[in-house]
This record gives C-alpha cells, sequence and structure tokens, in this order.
C-alpha cells in the first residue's frame, strides 16, 4: 500500500512552519555552530527547475544532520532579485518590476516550502528590500572613502538607434554586433562608469586561495582570472616625437632583440596623437570598422588577423632600431597597457599578423622552423647580441638589469585582473548613492538618509533616457537636489550591478533585522565563516571574486572577523535531460518540480536527486527511477505499519541481535557518508537495512527509531510522520543522532577458498583468529577436500590465516 505523501507534507510543512522548527538558536546556545548555505537564486518568472531542489537539498541533508548531533544550525535563504530579466520585462510590459518581483518570489518561496527545506525563515533577505540594499550602499560608500571606487571612461555597448534615443546594452544583449531586441547597430563607445579597484587586493585573492577547502578546479579558474604574472615593463620612445613613448608590458623581455613591429590597441590614448596625416583615413576608417565589437569577439573569437598602421614608429631601446606601430582589434586598451611589442617568431598570433601584412620575422630562440610557424618553445638565444647562448631564466635576468640599469624599463609583477566596472545604465539596481554638484564638487549621500529608496517609476519614465544614461534620468523629481547654498545638483544616474547584493549576503543573514549596523561583530563573530557554500560551478570566478574582495576589504575595516567568506564550497553537477543534454524550454526535455511533487511526493523527489549520483557530477534525469526510489519509500511506509494505522507489530522493545550487525554497519556507514556528502551510497546503505528488516521476525523498536533518524535528513516528511507513529511526542529534528557499536561490525568469522594443487576445491568458514594449524587442519577434514585427496598423497599444506591455504598433492 502506498503512503499519502500529499496529506503528510502538508501536515508537517504546517507543524513546522507553526512551531518555527528551524529558527537558529541564540549564539549564546552554548552550542558550537554550522553555517550552512546555498547560493541564493534570482527569483524568475519560471520558478524552480529540478536542478534547484538538488543543491538545496544537499545543504539541508548537512544542516538536519548536523542539527542531531548537537550543532547549532544557520540554513537561511533569500532572494538575489535584482536583475536584467526584470528590466526587460518591465519595458515590454508596462508593470513596474518590484510588483512583478514580489510576486515571483512568492511563488519560488511557496515551491521551496513544498520541498520540505529546514530553513529559518525569520532571517529571509531581499536584495531590493530598502533596508538590505542600505548596507550595500553604505559599503559602497566605505569603498569610496578609502579611495578605492572611482570613476572612470569605460568602452561600453551603446544602440544610438535604440527607440527612445539611444540605450547601452549588456554584452549578453549584443548578437553579432545588434541589439537583441530590434536588432539595432551597436557600437563600443567611451562612457563615465563607476569602478572599484579589486586590483588592489589582487595578491591576496590569490595567496588566500590556498587555504580554502574549494575544488582544485575553481580554485585554478580563479588564479587564472587573476592571472599574475612577472616580467618588465619595457620602454619605446617614438620617432620623431620625443614626448612620446610607448610602455609595453612582457612575461619575455628577453626576447626583446625579435621585436619587429608594436601593435596598440584602437582606443590607446597615442593612436591620434602618433598617427600620421598619410595614414590618418586608414586608422579612423579601421576604428569605426571594429567599434562595434566587444572584447571576446576581438580575442577569443578572432579568427582573421586585421589592422591599420599609423605610419609611426618605435625605437627599440635595445639596439635603437625603428620598428612600425600599428593598431589592432587583437590588443585590448583593458588589458596591461593596452600595447604589445610584436615578436612574430616565437608568438602565433603576432606571426599570423606578420605573415598577412608582410612584416619581418627575426629568429632570436633556437628551433622549430620559423618558415612554417612560429616556434613557441623554449631554447639558448641567438641574434641576440649579449644574450646570445643564455637559456630562458638566464637571458630574463639579464636583459631586465640591463633595461634598469639604462632606464628603459624594470622588472615588473602584472595581473590580468581588471578592477571591477560597477555601474550601469540600469534602473532595477542599487542607486549610488552619490551627488554630482554643479560646482564640480561630488558627494556621498549621508549615511544618515541611507538607503536612497529607488524611485517607482511608470511605463514611460522605464524607457531609455536617449543620453545613455539610466531610466532614473527620466525621474526629475528623485534626480535633482539642492544644497543648503542653494547650489544644484544631480544624483547618480548608474546603478549597481546585481553581483553587489550577492557579495555581502551572507554576512546579513547572521543579523537580518539589525538597523544599526551591517551585523552585530559578536554574532558575526561566532557565525563566521560559512562552513558549507553550495552552487554551481558557472560561479566559479565572478560571484566568488567579488565576495572575496567585498569581505576582505570589510575585514580590513574591522567589521568582519575572517579574512574569506567560504571555507568549504561545494559546486554539485546538472541534472541532464533524459537524452543526457541540458535541459531547455527548446529541448523540450524540462522537468518540472511540482508536477513531481504532487505525483510522487517531495520526499521521493529529494531522495532520488541524491541517489542518482555522486552529488558533484552532472547525471540524466530518468522518470523511471524515481518511480523506483517512490517504491522504496513505500516499502520504508509498510515495514513500519503494516500498512495499518499504528506500528507494525513485529516492532518491539526486546533485541533478538539478529538486525545487530547490519544496523551498525548502517550507522557508521551513513554517518561517515553523509559527513562527506556521498549522499547516494548512505541511501544505498540505507536500502540494504531495510531488506534485512523484511526477513526479521522482529523488529528492534531502538534500531526503527534510529533507522529514521538517518532517513530524515533525505525524506524529512515521511520520517517525521513514523517517528510520531512510534511513540515520538517531540519532532526528530533535534534527536540525538545514533552511535554504532564498533564490536558488532568486526567479522567474526570469513570464507577462505580451500585449493589442491593451486586450483579452488572447496570454500570453508573460519573464525578471524585461527592458527594455522587449526586452519589446516579445517581444510583437510573438509567433506569436498577429503574426496578430492582420498587416493593422493599431501606433500605440502601452505595454511595462511586471512589470506591462502593451498594443498600440494601427488
Amino acid at each position: 500500500m502506498s503512503y499519502d505523501h500529499k496529506a503528510i507534507e502538508k501536515r508537517w510543512q504546517t507543524y513546522w512552519d507553526e512551531h518555527k522548527t528551524f529558527k537558529t538558536a541564540p549564539e549564546t546556545s552554548g552550542k558550537p555552530k554550522y553555517y550552512v548555505m546555498n547560493m541564493f537564486p534570482y527569483p524568475s518568472g519560471q520558478g524552480l527547475h529540478v536542478g534547484h531542489p538538488e543543491s538545496y537539498t544537499a545543504t539541508d541533508i548537512m544542516a538536519r544532520f548536523n542539527r542531531m548531533r548537537g550543532f547549532n544550525v544557520l540554513q537561511p535563504m533569500g532572494w538575489d532579485a535584482f536583475g536584467l530579466p526584470a528590466e526587460q520585462y518591465a519595458i515590454k510590459t508596462g508593470h513596474n518590476p518590484a510588483d512583478f518581483t514580489n510576486e515571483n518570489i512568492k511563488h519560488f518561496k511557496k515551491q521551496v516550502k513544498s520541498l520540505g527545506f529546514s530553513y529559518d525563515w525569520d532571517r529571509e533577505i531581499n536584495t531590493t528590500d530598502p533596508e538590505y540594499y542600505k548596507w550595500t550602499q553604505w559599503i559602497f560608500e566605505q569603498l569610496y572613502k578609502k579611495g578605492l571606487a572611482y570613476e572612470d571612461e569605460i568602452m561600453v555597448n551603446w544602440a544610438p538607434d535604440f527607440p527612445g534615443g539611444g540605450i547601452v546594452v549588456a554584452n549578453e544583449e549584443v548578437i553579432d554586433g545588434k541589439t537583441e531586441r530590434g536588432s539595432y547597430p551597436v557600437y563600443r563607445v567611451p562612457m563615465k562608469q563607476w569602478v572599484l579597484r579589486i586590483t588592489k587586493y589582487a595578491e591576496r585573492l590569490l595567496s588566500d586561495l590556498d587555504d580554502l577547502d574549494w575544488p582544485e578546479a575553481i580554485k585554478e579558474q580563479q588564479r587564472n582570472w587573476i592571472g599574475k604574472s612577472t616580467g618588465a615593463a619595457v620602454f619605446f620612445k617614438v620617432d620623431g616625437k620625443s614626448d612620446y613613448q610607448v610602455e609595453v608590458y612582457t612575461t619575455r623581455p628577453d626576447t626583446l632583440f625579435g621585436a619587429s613591429y608594436m601593435v596598440l590597441a584602437p582606443e590607446h590614448d597615442l593612436v591620434d596623437k602618433i598617427t600620421t596625416s598619410e595614414c590618418r583615413a586608414d586608422v579612423d576608417a579601421y576604428k569605426a570598422k571594429i567599434a562595434s565589437k566587444s572584447d571576446l569577439e576581438r580575442t577569443d573569437l578572432n579568427r582573421e588577423k586585421t589592422g591599420a598602421f599609423t605610419g609611426a614608429y618605435g625605437i627599440n631601446p635595445v639596439n635603437g632600431e625603428k620598428i612600425p606601430i600599428w593598431i589592432a582589434d587583437y590588443v585590448l586598451s583593458s588589458y596591461g597597457t593596452g600595447a604589445i611589442m610584436a615578436v612574430p617568431a616565437h608568438d602565433t598570433r603576432d606571426y599570423e599578423f606578420a605573415k598577412k601584412f608582410d612584416l619581418p620575422i627575426r629568429q632570436v630562440i633556437k628551433g622549430g622552423d620559423i618558415s612554417k610557424e612560429a616556434f613557441t618553445g623554449d631554447g639558448t638565444h641567438i641574434n641576440s647580441a649579449f644574450l646570445d647562448v643564455l637559456d630562458k631564466k638566464q637571458a630574463i635576468e639579464k636583459i631586465i638589469d640591463w633595461l634598469e640599469e639604462h632606464d628603459a624599463g624594470h622588472k615588473q609583477v602584472n595581473y590580468k585582473l581588471r578592477d571591477w566596472i560597477f555601474s550601469r545604465q540600469r534602473y532595477w539596481g542599487e542607486p549610488i548613492p552619490v551627488i554630482h554638484w554643479e560646482d564640480g564638487k561630488q558627494t556621498l549621500v549621508p549615511e544618515s538618509e541611507l538607503p536612497l529608496r529607488l524611485p517607482h517609476l511608470n511605463q514611460d519614465q522605464m524607457k531609455p533616457s536617449g543620453t545613455g544614461e539610466s531610466p532614473l534620468a527620466n525621474a526629475k523629481s528623485w534626480l535633482e537636489v539642492t544644497r543648503q547654498d542653494g547650489v544644484k545638483g544631480r544624483r547618480e544616474t548608474n546603478t549597481m550591478p546585481q553581483w553587489a547584493g550577492s557579495s555581502w549576503y551572507f554576512l546579513r543573514y547572521i543579523d537580518p533585522h539589525n538597523d544599526k549596523v551591517l551585523a552585530d561583530p559578536e554574532k558575526l563573530k561566532y557565525w563566521m565563516n560559512v562552513d558549507l557554500y553550495v552552487g554551481g560551478a558557472e560561479h566559479a570566478v565572478l560571484h566568488l571574486l567579488y565576495a572575496r574582495f567585498w569581505h576582505k576589504f570589510l575585514y580590513d575595516l574591522g567589521i568582519v572577523p575572517t579574512k574569506e567568506p567560504f571555507q568549504k564550497l561545494v559546486n554539485q553537477g546538472m541534472i541532464l535531460g533524459t537524452n543526457h543534454e541540458k535541459m531547455s524550454k527548446s529541448k523540450g526535455n524540462v522537468v518540472n518540480p511540482d508536477e513531481i511533487v504532487d505525483s510522487y511526493g517531495a520526499d521521493a523527489l529529494r531522495v532520488y536527486e541524491m541517489f542518482m549520483g555522486p552529488l558533484t557530477q552532472s547525471k540524466p534525469w530518468s522518470t523511471e527511477s524515481l518511480a523506483g526510489i517512490r517504491r522504496y519509500l513505500d516499502r520504508v511506509w509498510r515495514i513500519f505499519t503494516s500498512d495499518g494505522d499504528g506500528i507494525n507489530p513485529i516492532i518491539v522493545n526486546e533485541n533478538d541481535h539478529k538486525l545487530d550487525k547490519i544496523f551498525n554497519q548502517t550507522v557508521k556507514k551513513v554517518t561517515e557518508d553523509y559527513a562527506a556528502m556521498r549522499f547516494n551510497t548512505a541511501i544505498s546503505q540505507m536500502m540494504v537495512f531495510i531488506n534485512e528488516t523484511f526477513k526479521a521476525e522482529k523488529l528492534p523498536k531502538k534500531y526503527m527509531n534510529a533507522f529514521l533518524q538517518l532517513l530524515n535528513p533525505v525524506a524529512p516528511h515521511i520520517t517525521e510522520e513514523l517517528w510520531q507513529r512510534m511513540g515520538h511526542q517531540e519532532t526528530i529534528a533535534y534527536a540525538t543522532w545514533p552511535t554504532y557499536d564498533e564490536s558488532q561490525i568486526i567479522e567474526k568469522q570469513i570464507e577462505m577458498a580451500v585449493q589442491i594443487n593451486g586450483k579452488v576445491r572447496a570454500k570453508i568458514n573460519t573464525p578471524v583468529d585461527i592458527s594455522r594449524d587449526e586452519l589446516a587442519k579445517m581444510a583437510t577434514d573438509n567433506p569436498d577436500v577429503k574426496k578430492q585427496v582420498a587416493d593422493k598423497n599431501i606433500v605440502k599444506i601452505i595454511a595462511i590465516p586471512g589470506k591462502i591455504i593451498n594443498i600440494v598433492v601427488k
């Protein structure tokens, strides 16, 4: 008989809500803390998909497991609710994003609650709540005061023909150089943006990775993004223009004798200053041609090399040679100095460019065949004057000494990491609390006046401003302010990116209703850092890097007690469609969790997603396997209830000891597997235990109670119901975790194969502590062995307990 999952799940979800079962205990509880959380979701109108319950169930297992083990558990949930999709939908429909975002949150929350997660809902946060983003704005103001927030001219995607007079669009809204909506041409133009100086923390962000319990692949991605390298800054004077010099950064200054041309980013400040009149038209035309290309199109996706000659020449400091200066889109102004010295003989990209434009290729490292391709390996130096015959390390050291001695350059550590562009020309984001005054001054909104609230805009005001500013420029009554001395000013119209709210939310969970400080210092001291953080690998770089940056900044201010926010990170694998492809509406392979919960129950969905395979691996969905899990839960129900209203009569107080071994094995394995997040193998062991209970004549009540505790973290509803039926008045959530008796697990007998002349002829069960002589006697006394050796002479018996028995006969 199948249990009524709908009635049971509704009953216990109501009970948990009414009794606030999972409300976090005070910091003064005397218990050790366990802080576990997921990356909070963006509440889209589409609601949950089956990928969400995977990571949420994993953290919920750890929360429930550790509550029973005596920890004070903090497991919160909130909403990363600012975002571009909401604004796009608002412009399209005329609805204000605040209104439908709140509706989306209600829908999301209802879905999340239907799955039985043990969140402390009193700590729920929403990044669009002014009482939350008050502190996001406060953090920005501290960054500003420390010189870590500044304005700069940054290249943006500008669509001047967009209805309404022009709009700045995000990279993901640009397709083939045109806007995703309406296919209007997009150009790369400089525009004033707020930027955060994350590069000041580059070295700490890099070195502190070593102390974190994170997947090595994620740490490596962060290392690569930060991109530390050691090389040299080299100065090339511009021929005939003594006031100008081009600085390049290179990790291979030892190849300086092979530099045969230079390339500047088309946006480089020197381009217009050094371009000759003869080349001006070509340079301007080229700059216009590549104006709509994104950085990705200019680098990773750049297959064909293009460029234009400026007419100017740089002077190679090491030999005085004049080399032509070009511009090309594959050099970015945002990386390094926006200029390179090109050594085509030893760089594939430079080689392709040189071949196309017939530029010299001079080999300076021995090896390869540069008539066919660039040689990018290591070797001794040639054609390099005082560097000849030196290896790479020797040559780099010597050329840097030479550059420094001749004031032509110096050793330099560089990072690929760029400062964080922090502003968006959007309405739906946190207002940046800055005022620009007509007298040229710039001030922060006083802390006492925070939060600076986002004004409510109507449909007309939500449209692009036409100036490149956000729609906030249309909210005149909000925008324009007057100082006490009569000077007029305008509020900053850019808003913060979606990354802002998610860069510190884990701190607000600790003290979400505090209106005096970001969070109480004593509470932060007790809870930080996060013990387990679970989320998708797609956030490997930006979210985690930005959160670490803000946390380190707050640490420097003395606000937080730890250098890092997340001690342990786990990335769940993706749940694929039945065809092993990523789920998407276009492929028709999306699975709606609401339908699964309705048909099979939340517990079945939770157990199935944890049983599919290791948490960190991707795996395909199978409704047939889900049905199998539901049948398992029905068996659990049946063994406890015998399909009646009470408890199975074979569940008794006395213990006949027939289940001792499997019970203790199960407690040990499930405990160890939960701790290591090996949920699939823990579930397998619990299946084995239930199989054994169906063979037993009596089921010790102690063992059956303990089994419910083992299963509860994965299947909380059915276990709460059965726990109550077993006579308990209190929730199972805080019952003390079962222990096991190691002596009951130790094998007392083992099966050994008996070989005769090397071939297995019989098997015997022997005590673990048997002696050699006793083992030999047991083997020769075995009836099957006696038959085999009846007419033969036993020459030798090799008997090693627990390993081998071999009887040699003739």
